[in-house]
């Protein structure tokens, strides 16, 4: 196939999240034709399965420029800016619209299995770079089909991919065992069978970051309503507590986010949840109908009825081992994004503004966008979502200025230091000396006689 008819194959966008949505926008704008190919039943899939969850972002930060013009002439109007929508929100209020905008140049319950260059597999060198890309696609219905694209932006996403209970990266001797009584979502208690699976109920929260924020935060309502007494949950940190556990707090310039931490922080307080610290999980064992959680080390915790396991999520690559992507080894994200977003280094302030350049592979014309992009980093928002596809699709339209021309301000987390390394707690003010840390909660560690350390001590 030669250059010109590839240059009328469509862009393959992967996933109709919000990332993929948005460079399905972006492409209609610069004149290029998108098909967006979605595995689930419905635009926003991955988002409807957190429907009850509320974003720390408002609607004047999750919707995108070029979809706002595509969904102006159907009627839509655009939410109050300044309020916070629900996943549930967001699916029905924008990104369902935008599909249906979009048309059939959306298409769901259609899983991409492979992609590859055209007659090329990895290892070809020959004409390569003059190949289509070519898309294997399993439909719902059973069908199969081959699609070929002049270029391919994956924003499937990694909500599939949670990360395991187990420490090491690996689930837990036991974990897949026990898959009745664990979990990798923040559960909807909104829900009355859902609810009445954790009232009164001792349930584990393994996780340190927003998710395990949210369901702490849960749990401890659902412990004060009457039809919850009981309810505890215990809170396993793989790390030590410091002034950075909680989030930014105050100092987050996302006050919903901030406001999340704090929330955690009340749980605990109020004795709704017990933290312990320093906790690896190696196991997870039954004693007859609950759970017990072993550690590296030999702690075993008292039995539980509920795990809750909130470590993250990382990419599937499976579909894409045909293709030369230059990925870091650590994070699983844009060699040359990597270093930007890397938990164990990221500090205060904001993200290093970053588009096509960040996210090029030696394959060119196949990018990794949205919150695949990120690997196993856990910093994504959606504005960066919106800014990547917008460079990436004006290099796809050989604009290359523009695609270089990446303006991106992101919040700061109020957060110092990064992740740290995996035993080093953190017990320094970031180096400018700002005092960025929110307060360090005053909590005993568990079995010890320690207190936490606080930031700056």
């Amino acid at each position: 196939m030669n250059t010109a008819a590839t240059e009328q194959l469509p862009v393959v966008v992967i996933g109709a999240g919000p990332a993929g949505l948005a460079a399905a926008a972006r492409l209609v704008e610069r004149g290029l034709e998108p098909l967006v190919l979605e595995a689930g039943p419905a635009a926003g899939a991955a988002v409807l399965e957190w429907a009850h969850v509320r974003l720390f972002s408002t609607w004047g930060e999750v919707t995108d420029p070029a979809a706002e013009k595509i969904l102006a002439p159907t009627g839509w109007v655009k939410p109050d800016a300044k309020t916070y929508p629900t996943g549930g929100d967001w699916a029905a209020g924008y990104l369902q619209p935008l599909a249906d905008a979009l048309g059939d140049r959306v298409r769901t319950g259609a899983k991409v299995t492979g992609v590859s260059r055209a007659g090329r597999d990895r290892i070809v060198d020959a004409d390569r770079e003059a190949q289509p890309f070519v898309v294997h696609v399993a439909y719902a219905d059973g069908r199969e089909e081959r699609l070929f694209a002049r270029a391919v932006i994956d924003a499937s996403g990694t909500w599939y991919t949670p990360g395991p209970a187990g420490a090491s990266g690996l689930p837990a001797l036991g974990e897949k065992a026990a898959a009745d009584r664990v979990t990798y979502r923040v559960p909807d208690l909104t829900d009355p069978a859902v609810r009445a699976r954790y009232a009164g109920r001792r349930s584990a929260v393994i996780g340190s970051g927003a998710s395990a924020f949210t369901a702490l935060a849960s749990l401890a309502e659902l412990a004060k309503a009457d039809d919850g007494a009981g309810a505890k949950a215990v809170w396993v940190l793989r790390r030590g507590i410091s002034g950075s556990t909680f989030g930014g707090g105050t100092a987050d310039q996302l006050p919903a986010r901030g406001a999340l931490g704090l929330a955690a922080k009340a749980a605990v307080d109020e004795g709704h949840a017990d933290a312990v610290t320093g906790f690896r999980t190696e196991a997870i064992e039954r004693e007859g109908d609950r759970l017990v959680l072993v550690a590296e080390d030999g702690r075993r915790l008292d039995p539980v009825d509920e795990v809750i396991v909130l470590t993250g999520f990382r990419p599937d690559l499976s579909f894409l081992s045909e293709l030369r992507l230059d990925l870091d080894e650590r994070l699983q994200a844009p060699v040359e994004l990597a270093p930007l977003i890397d938990p164990n280094q990221h500090s205060c302030g904001t993200v290093y503004p970053h588009g096509v350049n960040e996210l090029s592979h030696p394959e060119q014309g196949v990018y990794l966008v949205g919150m695949k992009s990120y690997g196993r980093a856990p910093t994504f928002l959606a504005l960066t979502g919106y800014e990547q596809v917008r460079s990436v699709v004006a290099a796809i339209a050989g604009d290359r200025e523009s695609a270089e021309r990446v303006e991106l301000v992101l919040p700061e987390t109020g957060v110092c230091g990064g992740a740290g390394l995996f035993d080093q707690p953190e017990t320094e003010q970031s180096a400018d000396g700002g005092g960025c840390c929110a307060p360090a909660p005053a909590l005993i560690q568990l079995g010890t006689t320690t207190s936490a350390p606080s930031c700056g001590s």
